[in-house]
């Protein structure tokens, strides 16, 4: 078994064990493994392994490594295998990077204003399945993160949860970061009560995603009902910082 066989078994493990603690099932809570400043080959090597969900943040770099990717399966030993990947967008989102996202993801975890949701709609290609998204919660209300108030989430919701091209899938959040299990809890409770608000008041039966949770408290999320959690250093190792703006 390789090392990445290793560390995704490791991850998936730790999973297992948290849904198993509040009595869930351990295939309610998918992992994203965020690949952002790591190369098209670790990304293969996790493919490799099993996974097929990745998260990136750097739009160019993104669309960079998705092509290798691509080219590497269509080109390797294991050309024409039906290899079906799931490509996420977890970063901050500018209004000029949105034709691409809209373009080239499956999901975007980090539509923070109803501008960009409309962008999106109006952008994703008419040939592509809806693009799930969801809407980026800045619960712990810090000053330095994307993301918009709890008490925005329910008019935003409204308002973009009918665009065409779009499927709202949920909500996503990045408490404060905190050794505090209780204020761990308190973040990850709180974000999801207003997704049980947003599938009480809306019409939308594919309402079902809470994407929260790292590595470092990833198990507290899932005790409070998280269905992705998004997990990169103990999968892929350490990261050097990114400079893409």
């Amino acid at each position: 078994m390789s090392l990445m066989s290793h560390k995704l078994q490791a991850v998936h493990s730790s999973i297992q064990a948290a849904a198993a603690a509040v009595s869930r099932q351990p295939d309610s809570v998918a992992l994203l493994a965020v690949s952002k400043t790591f190369g098209a080959e670790m990304v293969l090597e996790a493919i490799t392994a099993g996974q097929r969900a990745f998260g990136e943040n750097y739009l160019q770099e993104a669309l960079a490594k998705m092509a290798a990717v691509d080219l590497a399966l269509k080109s390797g030993p294991d050309a024409g295998a039906d290899v079906l990947l799931e490509w996420h967008f977890i970063g901050p989102i500018q209004s000029n990077k949105t034709r691409a996202i809209a373009e080239h993801f499956d999901w975007v975890h980090t539509v923070d204003r109803e501008k960009i949701a409309q962008r999106l709609s109006q952008q994703r290609p008419p040939h592509l399945a809806p693009l799930n998204i969801c809407l980026q919660v800045n619960i712990s209300g810090e000053a330095s993160k994307s993301g918009m108030a709890p008490s925005e989430v329910l008019d935003v919701a409204r308002a973009v949860v009918g665009l065409p091209g779009l499927a709202l899938r949920g909500l996503m959040a990045i408490p404060e970061p905190t050794d505090d299990q209780q204020k761990q809890h308190a973040a990850f409770r709180q974000t999801r009560e207003l997704l049980t608000q947003l599938q009480q008041e809306l019409a939308a039966p594919q309402l079902d995603t809470l994407s929260m949770g790292m590595s470092a408290d990833m198990a507290v999320a899932i005790e409070e009902g998280a269905t992705i959690v998004r997990v990169g250093s103990a999968i892929f190792g350490q990261r050097e910082r990114n400079k893409e703006s």
